[in-house]
């Protein structure tokens, strides 16, 4: 039976409150570490050897289309009336609305270390301690909006713009690639600091504290993004029908690119599965 994903402001008080209890008991379970073990481990840069699918890559959107999948399996062990929704940052922009609730996520980290205090989340209840990440901390951060160095989520503009691009991908398929849908939603612009971070990554930005990272997975908000993110994929596949992931086969002999990117066909790690497997997922869920 096809499921449905909807936008976390329209969810009703029960889907919230089920929302949250199930993320705290896969929590509990011990399994939700393993999804930030496994997004730090395929959190891999241009400049690092070997086949990078998670991250700069082509393979950014079906990788984390099949990683949202696995975890919202993992919610409907716990309660199979529950969906991942999405959090859509072109419409709630504020620090204080949807999805920063008390009944959600919580809010911003307090100034003097970004501990987040309060919400479910709140290392102070005791629920969600921070066991794998890249620093010792014990207790989610925010900075929602970076206070000290303020910067916005993007807009409705400049998805559109991404969304325009009738191509998926386009050489030298990597973080620097100027053409493109992917690249122009993935959001690895040129320059330095807050004009290169686009898109997807500037919403990791704007939220701050353990959104910046390979370890981002610790803030149960990575889940309400990457539905937003999977959605806009799906936008632009009815946008521009016809239109596959690219490459389409592996690159050439002597393309440096050759062996570090996956093409449709070719599996990504670490599962059996190929790009072009997760191109369609009608059959599994929808968006309202």
């Amino acid at each position: 039976m096809v499921y449905t994903r909807k936008d976390v402001s329209k969810l009703t008080q029960s889907e919230r409150r089920r929302f949250v209890d199930a993320l705290l008991e896969v929590k509990r379970r011990g399994e939700y570490d393993e999804f930030v073990r496994t997004h730090i481990e395929y959190y891999r840069s241009d400049g690092e050897p070997g086949l990078r699918v998670a991250h700069m890559a082509p393979s950014f959107l079906p990788w984390h289309r099949r990683f949202l999948l696995d975890l919202e399996e993992a919610l409907r062990r716990v309660d199979d009336s529950v969906t991942v929704p999405y959090w859509d940052w072109t419409r709630n922009r504020g620090t204080t609305s949807v999805p920063w609730t008390e009944d959600l996520l919580g809010g911003t980290g307090r100034k003097s270390d970004r501990q987040v205090m309060n919400g479910p989340f709140a290392y102070r209840n005791g629920k969600w301690t921070i066991e794998v990440g890249i620093t010792d901390t014990e207790f989610l951060t925010r900075d929602l909006g970076r206070w000290r160095d303020p910067i916005a989520l993007p807009t409705a503009a400049d998805v559109d713009r991404a969304l325009k691009d009738p191509v998926y991908d386009a050489a030298p398929w990597d973080s620097t690639s100027a053409k493109g849908f992917r690249n122009k939603l993935e959001g690895w612009g040129p320059g330095r600091g807050a004009v290169s971070w686009r898109t997807h990554n500037r919403v990791h930005r704007w939220v701050g504290g353990h959104m910046l990272g390979g370890a981002s997975v610790n803030d149960p908000v990575f889940w309400l993004h990457h539905a937003f993110v999977d959605l806009l994929w799906s936008r632009w596949q009815r946008r521009h029908p016809g239109a596959r992931y690219l490459p389409a086969k592996p690159l050439a002999r002597g393309d440096a690119q050759r062996g570090r990117v996956a093409a449709r066909d070719e599996r990504m790690p670490p599962w059996d599965v190929t790009p072009g497997e997760v191109e369609d997922q009608s059959g599994v869920y929808r968006y309202a």
